[in-house]
């Protein structure tokens, strides 16, 4: 974790609510890191993918979100892992930091924007990289928290395109009802 600064707590409810809110922007890499991950943050995340359902029509990705949220939730007080240290001083916020919940938002973030704008897929994914690297290096995350969180998030976006192809939510499902289009 080249990149990380001073050894921080988990963010509180607020600051994981509210945007770049007390975030720390000393080191400089801290500060790209910031910008670079911000839509992996919680309500960031969540308006992006629900933009990206708006546009497709499909209800499916903002479920995705909430699934893959609330199995993180639950994995983060569910699991324990021993304690790391940095320089004699221990990592508070690493004690229940898996699974990466920046990977798994902003790798639905990207998924969901793939989705709904394909030509973006590209950038999107060189962005992705990115952030997922960042996370490690500017000390916000362990390897082991973002493999945790893009393995998540790529079990929740695959649900989330099936669920989708399956019309069982939104409009396709009650045209399919209706008889106005061909089963698939």
């Amino acid at each position: 974790m080249p990149l990380a600064g001073r050894p921080a707590g988990a963010p509180s409810l607020l600051e994981s609510l509210v945007p770049l809110l007390h975030a720390p922007f000393h080191p400089a890499g801290v500060a790209v890191a910031q910008i670079v991950t911000l839509p992996g943050q919680v309500a960031v995340s969540f308006v992006l993918v629900s933009v990206a359902a708006w546009r497709l029509r499909e209800p499916a990705w903002p479920v995705a979100w909430l699934v893959g949220v609330a199995i993180e939730l639950a994995f983060r007080h569910a699991l324990s892992r021993p304690a790391l240290y940095r320089h004699g001083v221990h990592l508070v916020g690493f004690d229940s930091s898996w699974p990466s919940g920046h990977a798994l938002r902003w790798s639905l973030v990207a998924a969901a924007f793939a989705a709904a704008w394909p030509r973006l897929r590209v950038p999107l994914g060189i962005w992705l990289v990115a952030a997922v690297v960042l996370l490690e290096l500017a000390g916000f995350h362990t390897p082991t928290d973002v493999g945790g969180g893009l393995l998540l998030a790529a079990v929740t976006a695959a649900g989330a395109s099936e669920l989708g192809r399956s019309g069982l939510l939104g409009r396709r499902a009650a045209l399919r009802r209706r008889g106005a289009l061909p089963r698939s």
